[in-house]
């Protein structure tokens, strides 16, 4: 029985795997990036727009956390390869995004190289707890 004070568990999981190579900077950007990704592919993701005590209004963000893991190359190349074998909404960032500007330009660098010789950076996917945690077996909580 969930009670008030319960924390909620939520049937599905939004997660990120960044390379563990990333500077911070390029980390954090990454995963706007990744996350804007998911919230497009599932738009029932997103709450309720937010109000302070002012009635100051502000945007509806996920109405769940969004877990964010590190790993080396091969742990995002073998998640990746997880993801696409169980078809789950996914997003991707490969190290050619750092010298694009554009979503033109980005969409056309991953549309350039083949999808298993794709540089991974960054893997987004959503999709049942069970089914997210094993597509990032190996990987390690970001810090």
């Amino acid at each position: 029985m969930q009670t008030q004070d319960s924390p909620i568990r939520f049937d599905t999981k939004i997660t990120v795997l960044l390379r563990n190579d990333l500077q911070p900077w390029q980390s954090l950007n990454v995963t706007a990036f990744l996350v804007s990704g998911i919230a497009a592919a599932v738009p029932e993701l997103i709450g309720e727009p937010y109000e302070d005590a002012d009635g100051t209004p502000y945007l509806a963000m996920f109405r769940q956390p969004v877990v964010v893991l590190a790993g080396s190359k091969e742990v995002l190349t073998a998640a990746h390869s997880r993801v696409l074998s169980r078809g789950l909404p996914r997003s991707v960032y490969t190290s050619d995004l750092f010298a694009t500007n554009n979503d033109q330009d980005n969409r056309a660098a991953v549309r350039a190289v083949p999808r298993d010789e794709l540089d991974l950076v960054g893997l987004a996917v959503h999709g049942p707890r069970n089914a997210v945690d094993k597509i990032f077996k190996g990987a390690q909580m970001h810090r």
